[in-house]
């Protein structure tokens, strides 16, 4: 298949340019704050609407800030240490989801210790929205034409601009569809049962969902060009997965329990 090259940069004024990466940021937290709102506003939510407004710029910043600063540690912690003034250098790309995660965890913690929240009640609701924001985020990646994936034969490869002369899979598609749409429609119908409404459940089932759905796609996309395959021929995506389904499976277990 012929590989739909569009301008990551939708229009210019200057020096001022919109890029389709930023708009995935801006329509993932925009779409995700609504969505906890309409939660927040459902009979029983221990956490009201004005929380969830302040709550935005508390996990803008812990996407950001942790999600770069995630991709400096994991992936080119050699290359930044030794030309630190890249690292603020966002608008070059560079940004791990497992960083932003962390980032968003800690700005949770942070805000629920400070208005004096049940933790999982405001983790519950991020756990539901976030393959929102992961469907936006890996749509933009194929804009970009990044993070694609290995060479294949599939009659769905694409070229990619800078991956070669050879089709390849299109991971980024891969997940958005599984990271994405289907973890998405797994929490809202998990949403609707006994067991998904415990404390706790829908965080566990979105770090295990998600581990798992990077874990398979990482099969199809090709390692980072400076890492390559790490132990026991893994890449950094999925050794970073694994924690995360140690941490889910110890929640659900840990929630079902009582």
């Amino acid at each position: 298949m012929t590989f739909p090259e569009i301008d990551p940069i939708i229009f210019s004024i200057g020096p001022v340019a919109i890029r389709w990466y930023a708009l995935a940021y801006i329509a993932g937290l925009i779409i995700g704050w609504r969505l906890m709102i309409r939660f927040a506003n459902a009979p029983g939510s221990q956490v009201s609407a004005e929380q969830v407004d302040d709550f935005l710029v508390w996990a803008t910043l812990g996407v950001i800030f942790g999600g770069r600063l995630g991709y400096v540690l994991f992936y080119k912690p050699a290359f930044y240490f030794s030309n630190p003034i890249e690292i603020f250098q966002v608008w070059q790309g560079g940004m791990s989801f497992h960083g932003g995660f962390l980032g968003v965890v800690v700005a949770a913690l942070l805000f629920a210790r400070k208005h004096k929240l049940p933790i999982f009640s405001l983790a519950d609701m991020l756990a539901i929205v976030a393959p929102v924001g992961l469907f936006f985020g890996r749509i933009a990646n194929f804009i970009n034409a990044e993070l694609y994936g290995r060479v294949t034969d599939v009659s769905w490869g694409m070229v990619f601009p800078n991956g070669g002369p050879l089709p390849r899979h299109p991971s980024q598609l891969y997940e958005a569809a599984l990271e994405g749409l289907l973890l998405f429609l797994i929490q809202i119908v998990l949403r609707n049962t006994e067991i998904g409404r415990k404390p706790g459940v829908a965080t566990g089932v979105f770090l295990i969902g998600y581990a798992l759905a990077r874990g398979f796609v990482e099969l199809f996309r090709e390692p980072d060009a400076h890492l390559g395959f790490l132990i026991g021929g893994a890449t950094m995506g999925q050794l970073l997965s694994i924690p995360m389904i140690l941490v889910g499976a110890l929640l659900i277990t840990r929630q079902l329990k009582r």
